[in-house]
């Protein structure tokens, strides 16, 4: 059996993911048939490390993934952290400084950098609910008080996409500033997106854009449809996203993945 791509690149959140959380039977089998026709196979998260490990185990999933919005790559199998970039605090504080002129005060969150890089939630900050655990700093300086690779923040009244763009603005080229998902706006380093760490995961398997199919459903994930051959969005995609995609697929609950494999393994098989 062949496959036309050397390389599947899937967003983990509302992409490869159900809403509770789990793998379809379903998409794990096009997966492992995608694999098995020679394929390589790189999980591409916002989620850092810590909030990743334990999906991708349950997976059974042993090969790279690019965690932290492309700030780490990290081998699944070996449970190593291959590369990690970390946002400048000094830039970043500076950065929301120039934010909370323009839009008021913020609520704050901190992902620290490592493989046990713990997320501090400062008063205020909405987590939501789910398992992956976040720590509460009472004293906003915690936050800065050890490498991160990135920081959350949230706005008392604006949405997602008032708030990124209000950011945007207001930064410059201090950070980039990039939407996530429902209720996740990020300050990142400058220039880091899921295609510079999607890139350097590719690289060491040999791989190229020009090899490279992307599944995603958010903003975060354009950079990604840039860089990669073809991207494919999924039904419950924002709309920011689907318009970059070659191709929009069913939704996550609807193995939109799956839909989008088997098509290709029975093309070119």
């Amino acid at each position: 059996m062949t496959f036309p791509y050397k390389l599947v690149a899937t967003d983990l959140d509302g992409t490869l993911l159900r809403d509770d959380d789990t793998v379809s039977e379903r998409t794990r089998e096009a997966l492992a048939a995608v694999t098995a026709a020679g394929a390589a196979h790189i999980i591409v998260t916002g989620r850092a490390v810590p909030w990743t490990r334990h999906i991708l185990d349950d997976l059974g999933y042993e090969g790279l993934a690019v965690c932290g919005q492309g700030a780490q790559v990290y081998h699944a199998g070996e449970h190593k952290l291959l590369t990690s970039l970390t946002l400048d605090r000094q830039l970043a504080g500076l950065a929301l400084s120039k934010v909370e002129a323009e839009v008021g005060p913020l609520a704050l969150a901190a992902s620290r950098d490592g493989l046990d890089g713990e997320v501090l939630v400062g008063p205020g900050y909405r987590v939501q609910e789910g398992p992956l655990p976040t720590v509460f700093a009472e004293d906003p300086a915690e936050l800065w008080s050890a490498p991160l690779n990135k920081v959350y923040i949230q706005h008392p009244d604006l949405d997602d996409d008032a708030l990124a763009k209000a950011a945007r603005s207001a930064v410059g080229n201090l950070v980039d500033v990039v939407m996530a998902g429902p209720g996740v706006v990020e300050i990142l380093p400058l220039g880091l997106t899921k295609a510079t760490g999607l890139s350097l995961a590719a690289r060491r398997l040999g791989l190229k854009a020009a090899d490279t199919l992307a599944f995603g459903d958010m903003p975060n994930d354009i950079p990604m449809f840039a860089w990669a051959q073809r991207g494919v969005a999924m039904a419950n995609a924002h709309e920011d996203l689907k318009a970059v995609a070659q191709e929009i697929t069913t939704s996550n609950e609807d193995d939109g993945i799956a839909v989008v494999l088997e098509r290709l393994l029975q093309s070119y098989g």
